[in-house]
């Protein structure tokens, strides 16, 4: 298939029996891809693992929030980014009805809000304070907001309820949803050149990090039941009042059919665990090598035999 395969399939061979590797169906196991780069190239990543294992494997590109009721009733097999802060209430509603399991967690601690780059801070030194934030709203201001502040959210899908906590805490601020992950980017790629202040949804990992040292604005801590209960967070009358979790789980799910129908493929996913640097290696390969989802798969495989051949054996 690639110039990875004659490396990967000698590693398969090396750690799991070919009668193993033949309890699989041969159905393609469905593999659902959203819009962020790091979701995009693991899933190829695990994609060419499952290939070289005998596995069929399909793409299909699928919402990000719909995805859970996909993978609860078998139309997808895994989801292999489950973000607590951005998908934890998709996800807990789909395990809720029954027919997706929890797949593990990756080491990987995730975060997911409000941020600035350092150079921001300069405009507005009472951050990552998120009272200090509004009371410089001006600074933030656009043509577009008028005297408010703008504040460049994620993608609509991805629900990050930028909206009701602006309302929640009667911030001074108009909220703009971005149309992509390469929006943000944007942004702070052209706000860098005249260190314009600027805030954005951003997450971690990601290869911006690196790029862009900077700050999470912190919020009112989060506590279970601000999105559901508004008695929870400092705003009794509103949802949406707190940040969101600072040490968020990164896990996988599955389709509670996925073992029985592909064992050996099960196997391996509940081993699958990738780290914060791992993660945004892999979306750098994307985002700043600007290479293609599939070519990026196999650069990160081919570098990386220490990490995957392990989650091979005794599949």
């Amino acid at each position: 298939m690639n110039k990875f395969t004659t490396a990967l399939a000698s590693g398969v061979l090396a750690f799991a029996p070919l009668a193993v590797l033949a309890e699989d169906s041969s159905d393609p196991i469905v593999i659902p891809i959203h819009n962020w780069s790091s979701q995009i190239v693991m899933s190829n990543v695990v994609g060419q693992i499952f290939e070289e294992m005998g596995n069929n494997v399909e793409y299909v590109t699928t919402d990000s929030q719909a995805v859970y009721e996909s993978v609860r009733l078998g139309d997808v097999t895994l989801e292999l980014e489950v973000w607590e802060g951005a998908f934890g209430a998709s996800y807990r509603a789909a395990m809720e009805k029954g027919g997706i399991v929890d797949a593990g967690d990756h080491n990987a601690v995730t975060r997911e809000d409000w941020w600035y780059p350092m150079w921001t801070k300069e405009a507005c030194p009472g951050l990552p304070s998120w009272e200090a934030l509004n009371d410089c709203a001006a600074v933030f201001a656009t043509a577009e907001t008028g005297d408010k502040g703008r504040y460049l959210d994620g993608p609509v899908d991805w629900l990050k309820h930028g909206q009701e906590r602006v309302a929640a805490l009667d911030m001074d601020f108009v909220v703009v949803n971005a149309g992509s992950a390469a929006a943000l980017w944007a942004e702070i790629g052209s706000a860098e050149a005249d260190k314009r202040p600027v805030v954005v949804f951003n997450w971690t990992p990601n290869f911006a990090e690196a790029v862009w040292p900077g700050e999470f604005v912190e919020f009112p801590a989060w506590e279970d039941g601000c999105d559901k209960d508004p008695a929870v967070g400092p705003n009794k009358d509103a949802l949406y009042d707190c940040g969101n979790p600072a040490k968020g789980y990164l896990k996988k799910a599955a389709w509670d059919g996925m073992e029985a129908k592909w064992p050996a493929a099960y196997g391996v996913l509940t081993k699958i665990s990738f780290t914060n640097p791992q993660i945004a290696e892999m979306a750098k390969f994307v985002d700043v090598d600007e290479m293609e989802p599939e070519e990026a798969a196999e650069a990160w495989l081919e570098a990386n035999p220490d990490v995957w051949k392990p989650w091979l054996g005794n599949s």
